[in-house]
């Protein structure tokens, strides 16, 4: 019989609020009628200095299925904190989610920018992202190199060998909703395995203060630069939209997905 939900919260204190704030954020998105092209994370946007979309397009969700999925991988990956005897903990958690976000967000720009500039695919400058699935897969990679004999529990009751997990969301979620993100998830498997690896290690409180702090600072200064402050940030498109016919149910099962939108403007890609 498993333990009451209130037990659960307290063995996973940082999944739980992560949890809490994306429901949040997802919460207003819908009251304000937030569209993708707001908080979300694209090459155009990017190279104009919103650099303060790297942290609103993580922790933003359009799709109520696409927090559902995203939510209940992470509630399953919130294990991490409890592995103490292995290194992990809480401050782990907290310190390399951090490192996770930017540079997650950091390297999909990089994957953009070669295939537009190298390969001259223009439809990756375009492309909007959303969702905390870089994140996900990026815990989902830890926890398969820690703890191999895992198992990643979705919805309560589908089970998936940890060890297998990232790879396994990947292909599953590429051929079950072509949109989805491969690039997106590709970026959080990377860093995952950049950090499981020690290839990217040394985190304490100090570094994550100082990386945190200066976050804050280059999210407050691009986010002032573009213009965002305005109340025009909050007079967008509702998520109802008919040029974004299927962003209600497109979503991915453990990742960002890709939402494609008809307009002639843009595209939306939740990762």
């Amino acid at each position: 019989m498993g333990k009451p939900l209130v037990f659960e919260i307290l063995e996973k204190p940082a999944t739980s609020c992560i949890i809490g704030i994306c429901s949040a954020i997802w919460f207003y998105i819908q009251k304000k009628g937030i569209g993708y092209s707001h908080v979300g994370l694209s090459y155009e946007t990017a190279i104009e200095g919103h650099y303060w979309r790297i942290i609103t397009s993580a922790f933003s969700h359009i799709s109520v299925l696409h927090l559902v999925f995203n939510m209940s991988a992470l509630w399953s990956l919130g294990a991490v904190e409890r592995l103490g005897n292995t290194g992990l903990g809480v401050e782990y958690y907290l310190h390399y989610t951090l490192v996770l976000v930017i540079l997650s967000g950091f390297l999909v720009l990089g994957m953009y920018h070669v295939l537009i500039q190298r390969f001259k695919i223009e439809y990756f400058r375009r492309v909007t992202a959303v969702g905390y699935s870089c994140v996900v897969f990026g815990w989902m990679t830890i926890l398969s190199v820690e703890q191999p004999s895992s198992k990643l529990y979705l919805f309560g009751f589908l089970s998936l060998p940890i060890s297998f997990a990232p790879f396994e969301s990947l292909i599953f979620t590429s051929i079950i909703v072509p949109q989805a993100s491969f690039l997106g998830h590709l970026s959080g498997i990377i860093v995952g395995y950049a950090i499981a690896w020690g290839l990217i290690h040394g985190m304490n409180n100090y570094w994550a203060i100082s990386i945190l702090g200066w976050t804050v600072i280059v999210f407050i200064f691009s986010l002032k630069k573009s213009g965002a402050f305005n109340i025009d940030f909050l007079e967008i498109e509702p998520v109802t939209d008919p040029s974004l016919p299927s962003v209600r149910f497109l979503a991915s099962a453990n990742g960002r997905t890709l939402q494609i939108s008809t307009s002639p403007i843009a595209g939306a890609e939740l990762v």
